[in-house]
């Protein structure tokens, strides 16, 4: 594959992780960390990583960091004891409906390799984590040398992923290791800017645990101080696609969730970035002929789901969220027609999860977005300024004076020095002489 970044979401995607067992991904960042002098690495108390820019000789300014944050796990099944020979129990960490569970084929990791086994039902115990169900290996599995053990993490049975000819990338699990193949895309760009005398501020990324539970990794982020007070976060997402926003319509500025509005200010700095990159607005104006935006964009609410900004934006952080649009959600196909009831068991047969899928184009939009957000952010005075201006050039219409805003006071101007008193002694007074007819 020609483009490394590409490659990355590829290989980083089919890696399994589950909340709480995100070694296997952990050990690849740390492969691809190391032939990368120019970052560096640090782990909270909670085992979230951070990855910085290596720092240079020349003192940086205080400033307030950019953390670009995504998390490492995605929803799959981890063995929680071993019931027999060939049983298994395992508990589910993450959302996926009933409906797939049945007698469903997964896939089991163990330190040998892989194992094939399939769900025979629920168990009758469950913990905080999810759900518990029973597997039982499958008759070939004793022909491979491999011995499940508790901790192994199983996912979905699923094929190879692969990017099809219309650039959809279908694979294990978008969510959210593109977010992660994409924030280190974005600071391994940055780290090459900077190694070549450009300007770059303090960006660093955060990578989270234990998302698919309740943003455990995240609420622990925050409890530990692991971003410091003041610091602003674009936290990426993989969010469920609908009509209004589409795969191949662009990286989505999300505006919020369905449990709260981000920051403001900061949501508005990425859409004003993303305009000036991608070359115009996400919609056209009424004023405006349509296709004037040279790659496309979108701002979103994705009132759908919830994701980690809503935690850091409650936590005292200004927070907002880049994503992108996800297509078979969780791995879940006809998503939509079972919410609704309409879908045809008798014609597709048992639900059965399949792989996720995003447009290629969205992803190397959301590189791009990022790291042109980590040359340059605007601040938050920006839409203040642009109204200012507005006003300055047209409040005439109202009848206001052109310049209507008030006027600093003028300063007293500087009154003269005054001369010194002449010293009789220095600078004798003349006499005057006495005139004589």
């Amino acid at each position: 594959m020609s483009d490394k970044r590409l490659q990355l979401a590829v290989d980083l995607t089919q890696i399994p992780t589950a909340a709480g067992r995100e070694g296997r991904v952990l050990a690849f960042i740390d492969a691809w960390l190391a032939a990368r002098p120019g970052l560096r690495k640090s782990t909270d108390k909670a085992g979230n990583v951070v990855i910085t820019l290596a720092p240079t000789s020349k003192r940086p300014k205080p400033g307030k960091p950019l953390f670009i944050t995504a998390h490492l796990d995605h929803p799959a099944f981890v063995v929680e004891r071993i019931v027999a020979p060939g049983v298994l129990e395992l508990s589910f960490r993450g959302g996926v409906m009933d409906a797939f569970f049945e007698l469903a084929p997964i896939t089991l990791h163990t330190a040998q390799g892989p194992v094939s086994a399939t769900l025979t039902g629920p168990a009758d115990t469950e913990t905080p984590a999810g759900k518990h169900y029973l597997a039982e290996l499958d008759d070939s599995a004793g022909l491979v040398p491999c011995e499940p053990a508790v901790g192994d993490v199983a996912t979905w049975r699923l094929p190879p992923a692969q990017i099809d000819g219309a650039g959809l990338l279908h694979t294990h699990g978008c969510d959210d290791l593109t977010g992660v193949a994409a924030a280190l895309c974005a600071i391994e760009e940055l780290s090459a800017r900077k190694a070549a005398g450009e300007k770059i501020g303090d960006v660093r990324v955060l990578l989270t645990r234990a998302e698919e539970i309740g943003f455990i990794g995240a609420i622990a982020a925050c409890r530990l101080k692991t971003m410091p007070k003041g610091s602003r976060v674009l936290a990426l997402e993989n969010s469920r696609s609908f009509a209004d926003s589409p795969l191949g319509g662009g990286p989505i500025v999300r505006v919020g969730d369905r449990m709260s509005i981000f920051t403001p200010w900061l949501t508005d700095a990425c859409a004003a970035r993303a305009e000036q990159i991608f070359g115009g607005p996400a919609i056209p104006k009424a004023s405006q002929a349509k296709g004037t935006t040279k790659r496309p964009w979108q701002r979103k609410l994705m009132a759908g789901g919830a994701c980690e900004a809503s935690v850091y934006c409650r936590s005292g952080y200004e927070a907002t969220c880049l994503c992108l649009p996800l297509g078979n959600y969780h791995n879940m196909p006809h998503l939509t027609e079972l919410q609704a009831g309409t879908y045809d068991r008798h014609k597709f047969g048992p639900p059965r999860c399949e792989r996720e899928f995003i447009h290629t184009g969205d992803y190397l939009g959301l590189i791009d977005l990022l790291v042109a957000l980590g040359v340059h952010l605007p601040e938050p005075d920006s839409q203040s300024a642009l109204f200012d201006e507005l006003y300055q050039r047209k409040a005439y219409v109202l009848g206001e004076p052109p310049d209507a805003t008030p006027k600093p006071k003028a300063q007293p101007k500087a009154q003269p020095k005054t001369k010194a008193k002449p010293n009789a002694k220095t600078n004798p007074k003349p006499r005057h002489r006495r005139h004589r007819p």
